[in-house]
C-alpha cells in the first residue's frame, strides 16, 4: 500500500503542476488537464475503496468520496435533464481545481501521518 500511495501522490502532484503550466501556455491543455487529473484521481479513489484503505465512515476520504459520488450522479442525471448539467458544469469548472489539490493533500496526509508507526511499536 505504501508504494501505491507514494506513486499516487507523486503522479497526482505532477499532473496538477504539469497541466497548470501547460494550461498557461496553451489554453486547450487546461480542459484536457481537468479530465486527466480527475480521471487519475477517480481511479485512485476506486482502488482505495476496493481495498478499503482509509475509507471508514466519518473519515475525510469517506466524506470526499461521497461528495464525488453525488457529483457523478448529478452529472449522469444532467445527461437526461439538461437543466441540471449546465449549472453543475459551471460550478465544477471553478471547484474542480480545489478538489484536485485537496485530494492530493489528503493522499499525502495519509502517507506521511496516518501510515507512520507509533514510536512505542519500535521498541
Amino acid at each position: 500500500m505504501k508504494k501505491f500511495k507514494t506513486f499516487d501522490v507523486a503522479i497526482s502532484i505532477l499532473l496538477i503542476i504539469s497541466f497548470c503550466i501547460y494550461g498557461l501556455i496553451n489554453t486547450k491543455y487546461l480542459l484536457i488537464g481537468y479530465f486527466v487529473v480527475g480521471g487519475w484521481q477517480l481511479i485512485s479513489m476506486v482502488i482505495h475503496a476496493f481495498n478499503q484503505w482509509f475509507t471508514h465512515r466519518n473519515t475525510a476520504r469517506y466524506v470526499y468520496q461521497s461528495i464525488v459520488l453525488v457529483l457523478l450522479c448529478l452529472a449522469v442525471t444532467g445527461l437526461i435533464v439538461q437543466q441540471v448539467l449546465m449549472p453543475l458544469l459551471f460550478i465544477l469548472v471553478f471547484v474542480s481545481p480545489f478538489m484536485a489539490v485537496y485530494y492530493s493533500w489528503l493522499c499525502y496526509h495519509e502517507l506521511t501521518v496516518k501510515m507512520q508507526r507509533p514510536l512505542t511499536a519500535l521498541k
